[in-house]
């Protein structure tokens, strides 16, 4: 169901407002919706960036670090509840979206591998290790960048414009931030701001729970990585090895499986989808409605 963020009210009086104009105006920038984006992706950010690559635990850690940091920004900046984060249901909503993003891929590769595009060989060596580390990696990344993407930027765009104009915006700033992975071009681009930038803003307003988006984009990227297939460029230690075979177009290349057409095709099919049981749950704002 959509979430409409509550108004920020005004606790300072008239007087104190003419006395110090500046610091009024200070604070209502920082309130707008694009002030406590840019606020909270910048605190985001940065508990991402210490934390993402560090040993064992450290990147889960850092998600919830993240976590905390979201909801203060949300709860003393923009003054408004963070139902997208609430703990009630939150096992169900990440467990509902691991299961679309697992089959996405598994669908994926199993049709690029029927079409002769893959072919993978057992490694296995250290299996627990490999897991553990991908699962805890994969954690940092999927929650920290959704909070940025859909819990952030999603949301004080939609209170700007509304729904449709936030999902592509986000979707196209999506594509973009993943040029700087190894072996990006603007076929990657395009394909990353459809399959992933777009499928998991429809994702977020289906369902306004960021444990589902975060649950959707973890299943993806660590059933990728044990997989052995690059993950938007980059190739970590998985449980297989894969060898591509034929176009590019077919399996990807070096990039891995998002720059390969079949998965771009499924996600339109599961974004349309998404995007109509979000109408139907009222999670689509409209610019009018999204501005009040």
């Amino acid at each position: 169901m959509g979430t409409t963020p509550a108004a920020p009210h005004d606790t300072g009086s008239g007087l104190d407002d003419e006395n110090d104009g500046r610091g009024g105006r200070l604070g209502r920038i920082v309130r707008s919706p694009l002030g406590w984006m840019l606020t909270g992706m910048v605190g985001v950010g940065l508990v991402s960036g210490l934390t993402a690559t560090g040993p064992g635990p450290v990147p889960a850690l850092g998600a919830a670090a993240a976590v905390a940091v979201y909801w203060a920004v949300m709860r003393f900046v923009a003054r408004r509840s963070t139902p997208e984060i609430a703990r009630r249901g939150a096992g169900r909503e990440a467990l509902l979206g691991g299961g679309i993003g697992l089959g996405f891929i598994v669908v994926s590769t199993l049709l690029i591998t029927a079409l002769g595009g893959y072919s993978f060989s057992w490694v296995g060596n250290g299996f627990v290790s490999v897991v553990w580390s991908a699962v805890m990696v994969q954690i940092g990344a999927s929650v920290t960048e959704e909070l940025m993407f859909r819990g952030l930027a999603l949301q004080a765009l939609e209170r700007l414009w509304g729904s449709r104009a936030a999902i592509a915006i986000t979707g196209l700033f999506f594509g973009v931030a993943h040029l700087a992975a190894p072996g990006a071009n603007g076929w990657s681009a395009v394909a990353i701001a459809v399959e992933a930038g777009v499928m998991l803003g429809a994702a977020f307003l289906w369902r306004r729970s960021i444990w589902f988006v975060a649950g959707l984009h973890f299943a993806w990227n660590t059933a990728e990585q044990l997989l052995g297939i690059p993950v938007s460029g980059h190739t970590p230690e998985g449980l297989y090895t894969v060898d591509v075979h034929g176009s590019a177009l077919l399996n990807g290349g070096g990039f891995g499986l998002e720059t390969s057409i079949v998965p771009v095709a499924l996600s339109v099919l599961i974004t349309v989808r998404m995007i109509v049981l979000a109408r139907r749950n009222g999670g689509l704002l409209p610019r009018r409605q999204a501005r009040r």
